[in-house]
């Protein structure tokens, strides 16, 4: 993906948060930037600016790695809450201690570990090398995903199965969209299935409801 690319998609992105927001306001002061900062492993600064319509600073790939390396280093604790020390990142990474000590302050690790490496802190694909409108795009997909919900509370059922059936509507017979129908205002309930009007008959098809 070119940079123009990444910053296309952050753009629309940006657009719908705004939508399923309300409109109103600064992103950067509606989200939670400091959360935004970790998962996207941008800084906060980074991503305020880009959650205005600004744009990052271009970085080399190398600096991307060596500045997320060091964020995993300060954020990522052992389960006993202590930092990994660079002897932990270079066993994970498959490397000699002087090697890693080496990629934390210059050069770049082969792609082979660092794909180990983000395995080891459990983050996703191109995580240490995505560039930053790329990265946050990615970190906002979830936000964007629950507010869009709470907005809309349909946007749950637009599945492809969901789609396919509403598409097949004009062929059913009345008497089986009745049913589907009902069946439909049945399971989404908030008291769940088998509480509705009609559940006697059972679903769609006049089986047991319960």
């Amino acid at each position: 993906m070119t940079a123009e690319d990444a910053y296309a998609r952050l753009g629309e992105t940006l657009e719908r948060l705004a939508h399923a927001a309300g409109g109103s306001g600064r992103l950067a002061d509606a989200l939670d930037v400091d959360d935004l900062s970790l998962r996207a492993g941008v800084p906060e600064g980074i991503v305020r600016a880009l959650l205005d319509g600004g744009r990052a600073d271009e970085t080399s790939v190398a600096e991307r790695v060596r500045q997320r390396l060091e964020l995993l280093r300060r954020t990522r604790r052992r389960p006993d809450g202590r930092r990994y020390s660079v002897e932990e990142l270079a066993a994970s990474a498959g490397v000699s201690r002087q090697t890693m000590s080496d990629w934390l302050t210059k050069g770049v690790p082969s792609l082979e570990s660092a794909d180990r490496l983000r395995r080891f802190f459990a983050q996703p694909p191109g995580f240490l090398t995505a560039d930053e409108p790329e990265a946050l795009d990615e970190a906002l997909q979830p936000v964007l995903r629950g507010l869009e919900a709470e907005s809309d509370p349909l946007a749950a059922l637009r599945t492809p199965e969901i789609l396919r059936l509403a598409a097949r509507a004009p062929h059913v017979l009345p008497d089986a969209l009745s049913s589907l129908s009902r069946w439909a205002d049945m399971i989404t309930r908030p008291d769940g299935p088998g509480t509705g009007p009609g559940c006697e008959g059972g679903g769609p098809t006049g089986g047991d409801c319960r």
